[in-house]
């Protein structure tokens, strides 16, 4: 490690030469703006077929269907996890369930939670000048503000919604938080009609700065609850979990489009990538039958399950600059970290599972995975490469005996895995499954980022580097002061870091932003973070 002087840096002078890069006079790549704003709406428990465009029949998606004829279709896109909890870890972390810190969901324990080791999408995108926001269900406890793995300290500028697991079960919820408050309600507010409007007022706010949006709806989770009836699903002959399940789905499809038209009536639509998917398979729970539906399309399985039917879920990217187009190859949700990371021009951190899929939203193309993992701690877990597919259920699981079973499927010639070639194919069998455990353990991630800390008068910033390359003429200093200079060092190389200590500011009411100016790939970056506490030096509060 590079250790900066921990001094007081009183040399006269500004920061001024610190410059966010516009995103508005950046030069076009590929069909996307340079640094475009992001919404990434996650669906919760939708399967791949509950859309038109992928086969669905009985319940109405013309919004969905038409951002998908629009826009890029990925027909071999994965969710991180057949399930809640570690499948939004990958989405946000860019590790898959084998690395990732959240690996299973509660399921009669403790809410597992995101650390401060991790470093998700907001992290990134928020150290890099976006404005960012979550609105919905988090999914990671615990449910109290002030602790690590809360969206304000994981990245988000903002939050509403549910923090835990089970609260995120209530459509009628007695209390939702905003940030770090509980807000009491009504018990007769239906929490999705509330996301949708805070999301568009994120949207209609504007300003400057690019901005994520994570909208993370707990649309079509169970409870198949819906405001008011059935809609046009009311009079048909299924039963009522299944008729409110599709006015769920229905309802989801209008949020969507709530927020494209926000976007446009915003004029930001030409600066903006959506990103439509799923968490997991389509669920079977209080009554739904997905069968009904076929809504895991010609796959086999669904929620919990690591078949195709619950891990294959919808992806869709959209956004006025792309060309309509349907991309076959397979990608998964730990791709969606470093494909924002390169939209958003900052450096992409090392040793992640995802690989970039920007190249495939512009037909340039993008490398291929040689393997993707799903893993059930204890239950199942998954391995494809290229058209082969191979599972592992752990003994006494799933009809497995006390051995366990492992079950290999060539998903070109039999998507739906009906017919399991392991007793024909052991010698593949036997290597995807030596690839499998190679590719499970723990984390591998190095630290990225700037991280702050109070010492005394002094606030000591460290900026580490964890991406893959040098980061030269770094500069570290603090936002708007005259009397505080930036500290520079020359080169700061993957895995190390730099460590400086400024005098904390007068005036500074417990907010102080520090910055990190440099150069990485031949490319200007400008880091920035606000740190925020109550921890001040009383002296200091007081100037």
């Amino acid at each position: 490690m590079i250790n900066g002087p921990s001094r007081r840096a009183l040399i006269a002078g500004t920061f001024a030469s610190l410059a966010i890069p516009s995103s508005a006079a950046a030069a076009e790549r590929g069909g996307l703006p340079s640094r475009p704003n992001i919404v990434v709406i996650l669906a919760d428990d939708l399967g791949w077929g509950e859309i038109g465009v992928q086969g669905q029949r009985l319940i109405s998606t013309p919004n969905l269907d038409r951002m998908a004829a629009e826009g890029v279709r990925f027909e071999a896109a994965y969710s991180g996890a057949p399930l809640c909890a570690p499948s939004r870890c990958a989405l946000l972390t860019g590790l898959h369930a084998g690395h990732g810190t959240v690996r299973e969901n509660p399921e009669g324990g403790p809410q597992l939670s995101l650390t401060d080791a991790d470093l998700t999408f907001a992290e990134l995108l928020q150290l890099s000048g976006y404005r960012t926001a979550c609105v919905g269900k988090w999914g990671f406890g615990p449910e109290q503000p002030d602790q690590v793995s809360h969206p304000n300290l994981r990245g988000f500028d903002e939050f509403f919604g549910y923090i835990g697991h089970r609260h995120a079960h209530q459509y009628f919820p007695e209390y939702l938080w905003h940030n770090g408050v509980r807000v009491q309600l009504d018990g007769r507010s239906y929490a999705p009609h509330l996301f949708r409007e805070r999301a568009v007022e994120f949207i209609q706010e504007g300003g400057e700065d690019p901005f994520l949006l994570y909208f993370a709806t707990n649309l079509p989770h169970s409870p198949s609850v819906i405001a008011g009836d059935a809609g046009p699903y009311e009079d048909r002959p299924w039963s009522g979990p299944n008729r409110r399940h599709a006015a769920q789905v229905a309802r989801l499809d209008t949020d969507v489009a709530a927020l494209l038209r926000a976007l446009r009536d915003a004029g930001v639509a030409e600066r903006t990538l959506v990103l439509f998917t799923s968490d997991n398979g389509p669920h079977r729970e209080k009554g739904v039958t997905p069968r009904l539906f076929n809504s895991n399309g010609p796959f086999r399985g669904d929620k919990r399950e690591v078949y195709e039917g619950g891990i294959r879920v919808p992806l869709i990217a959209w956004s006025p600059r792309l060309r309509p187009r349907v991309v076959k190859q397979p990608v998964a949700s730990w791709d969606v970290l470093p494909t924002l990371a390169d939209l958003a021009e900052a450096p992409v951190p090392a040793h992640l599972d995802g690989i970039s899929f920007r190249g495939l939203l512009t037909g340039a193309g993008a490398p291929q995975h040689e393997h993707l993992v799903w893993n059930r701690p204890r239950k199942a877990q998954a391995i494809r490469r290229g058209r082969w597919k191979a599972i592992r259920f752990a003994p006494n699981i799933a009809g497995a005996g006390p051995d366990g079973r492992i079950e290999l499927y060539d998903l070109a010639a039999d998507p739906g895995e009906r017919l399991d070639l392991a007793p024909a194919r052991p010698d593949l069998t036997d290597e995807l499954m030596i690839a499998l455990d190679e590719s499970i353990g723990p984390d591998p991630r190095i630290p990225y980022g700037l991280k702050t800390q109070i010492s005394g008068n002094e606030i000591v910033v460290t900026l580490h580097n964890g991406s893959t390359m040098p980061w030269n003429e770094v500069k570290l200093g603090l936002d708007g002061l005259r009397k505080v200079r930036a500290h520079t060092v020359a080169r700061v190389d993957p895995g190390m870091a730099i460590a400086v200590g400024f005098q904390l500011p007068a005036r500074s009411r417990g907010r102080v932003m520090v910055l990190a100016d440099f150069e990485a790939g031949g490319r200007p970056q400008l880091f920035r973070k606000v740190h925020r506490t109550n921890t001040f030096p009383a002296d200091v509060l007081a100037r």
